[in-house]
């Protein structure tokens, strides 16, 4: 009942629609589709270094993306990829002991990126303080992402870090503040596979007016000490895209990259669509499928689905490649 309640909320506030994305940093192929191998890479600017060793990632995710470490070769590797055809990238890296991601001396070489280059930049921040933050804004930064927590005790267990759920409102009211387009990540099950502050995230990103939110989903991944903690069941992952749905009835909603495989996935996407989430990636045949019976415009974009906002503020799929 909530999914159909929500799905239809979704499809009152944006149409029947939905937009699916394969960003460059996994190959990506279905029936109808085969993602650009080249088009929107993430780039860490720590390399595979981060300062707290986080339960359910260890780094790991890091060793995925491309390695720049200094100003200079930010803007020499962003050149390169330019000159082959990216339309944009996301700029992350590890955090350092207060949860930051090491930003600042980086401010210049993404305001080139943007000036020179022309390129759309995406800034995962970590927790972000006011004027981190309006030096994003000046940069030209198109939108920020950050993880948001909701539960003190996941903060501890899970991220090993020594702030609390205000410092993530904190960072929330930092970028609302400067006027960057930001849009929340939410992991659901981040507590050992289970819900434990979800719906607190949900109310606190709710305060803000995000530009859109990502739900991603708690992946076990091998060596690190969550390997073998459940995931989050489907179902759960489906609900909290509901709530997200009735609580922020006017944002766009997107199932993000990170969430389990196999037929977890397939399960996770269709009942995502159900729900009436605005777009997905790395969508799962199965969630394909279950759009064409809702009837959906769908359409699919090699590019980060945070850029999801984008779509619904021009108010147009153009530059989809729809089928």
């Amino acid at each position: 009942m909530v999914l159909r309640q929500s799905r239809e909320a979704s499809w009152k506030a944006f149409g029947k629609k939905i937009r699916f994305y394969a960003p460059s940093f996994i190959q990506y192929e279905n029936r109808s589709y085969r993602a650009p191998s080249f088009a929107f890479p993430s780039i860490s600017i720590t390399g595979n270094a981060c300062s707290l060793g986080c339960k359910h990632c260890r780094g790991k995710v890091l060793e995925t993306m491309i390695p720049a470490t200094n100003p200079e070769e930010l803007l020499s590797l962003c050149r390169e990829l330019s000159a082959k055809g990216i339309s944009g990238c996301l700029i992350s890296g590890g955090c350092l002991p207060d949860g930051s991601v090491p930003l600042d001396p980086f401010v210049e070489a993404m305001s080139r990126i943007k000036k020179d280059l022309g390129l759309t930049v995406a800034v995962h921040t970590g927790i972000i303080g006011k004027e981190t933050a309006k030096k994003l804004a000046g940069a030209g930064v198109d939108v920020a992402l950050i993880d948001v927590i909701g539960s003190d005790e996941t903060i501890r267990e899970i991220y090993r870090l020594n702030v609390t759920v205000g410092d993530y409102e904190d960072s929330l009211r930092a970028l609302e503040a400067a006027k960057i387009p930001f849009v929340p990540h939410l992991i659901v099950g981040l507590h050992y596979g289970k819900l434990l502050g979800e719906s607190r995230a949900l109310d606190m990103i709710a305060r803000h007016t995000p530009n859109g939110l990502v739900i991603i989903a708690l992946i076990p991944l091998r060596g690190t000490p969550l390997h073998d903690a459940p995931a989050p069941e489907p179902s759960d992952v489906a609900r909290v895209i509901a709530e997200a749905r009735l609580k922020m009835p006017g944002t766009p909603l997107a199932l993000g990259c990170m969430r389990p495989k196999g037929m977890h996935r397939a399960l996770t996407d269709v009942l995502a669509v159900e729900a009436g989430v605005n777009g997905i990636a790395f969508p799962a045949e199965e969630a394909i499928r279950r759009a064409e019976t809702f009837g959906l415009e769908t359409s699919f974009l090699p590019i980060c689905c945070s850029q999801i906002f984008e779509d619904f503020r021009r108010g147009t799929f153009t530059l989809s490649r729809t089928h």
